[in-house]
C-alpha cells in the first residue's frame, strides 16, 4: 500500500485541537496514519501575521490515488472551516492547511497537483517535522534525503 506524506499547519482558533481533528479526519477519510511528528510552533511563511503556526507531519498508508487523496484532503480542510486554498503566494491565516508533500516516490505535475510538493525543500516547517520520522526519505527529483534537505536549506544539522 502506498505511503502519503502530509504537512499540517494551523494558526487560528484552538491550534492543538485543529491538528488533532485534522489527523483524525485524515485517518477516517484518507488512510491509516502510521507515523506522525511532534508539534512545532513556527512563524508564518510568505506573509506577515501575529498568529504563529503549529505544524506537524504525518505518514499515511492509503488506497487512494494521489488525485483522490487531494480531493479528500481538500474536503477535510473545507469541512474544518477553511474557505480558500493558498495559490501562487497568496497566503493568509487559516484554521487548517494540509499539503501533500510526497506520495511514495511518484512525480506528478498537473494543473491541480504537484508531487513532490514544489516548495518542500524551502520550508523548515515541512522538513523539520518530517525529518523526525522520515529523515532518510529520498526526494525523487532532488535525489536527497529529507535530512539532507533540512540541513542544506535551513542550516539545521540532523
Amino acid at each position: 500500500m502506498p505511503t502519503l506524506y502530509l504537512s499540517l499547519g494551523t494558526n487560528l482558533g484552538d491550534r492543538q485541537s485543529n491538528l488533532k481533528t485534522a489527523l483524525s479526519l485524515v485517518s477516517d477519510k484518507v488512510g491509516t496514519v502510521i507515523s506522525q511528528s511532534g508539534v512545532f510552533e513556527t512563524e508564518p511563511w510568505g506573509y506577515r501575521s501575529n498568529n504563529a503556526f503549529l505544524n506537524q507531519a504525518a505518514a499515511v498508508m492509503t488506497e487512494l490515488t494521489p488525485p483522490e487523496a487531494l480531493e479528500a484532503i481538500e474536503t477535510i480542510e473545507k469541512n474544518m472551516g477553511r474557505s480558500k486554498k493558498s495559490r501562487e503566494g497568496d497566503y493568509a491565516d487559516r484554521i487548517i492547511d494540509i499539503d501533500l508533500i510526497m506520495y511514495d516516490d511518484l512525480v506528478i505535475e498537473t494543473p491541480t497537483l504537484r508531487i513532490p510538493h514544489p516548495l518542500m525543500q524551502q520550508r523548515r516547517f515541512v522538513l523539520e517535522p518530517l525529518a523526525e520520522f522520515a529523515s532518510d526519505l529520498i526526494h525523487p527529483l532532488l535525489k536527497k534525503s529529507v535530512g539532507e534537505l533540512l540541513e542544506e536549506s535551513c542550516g539545521y544539522e540532523f
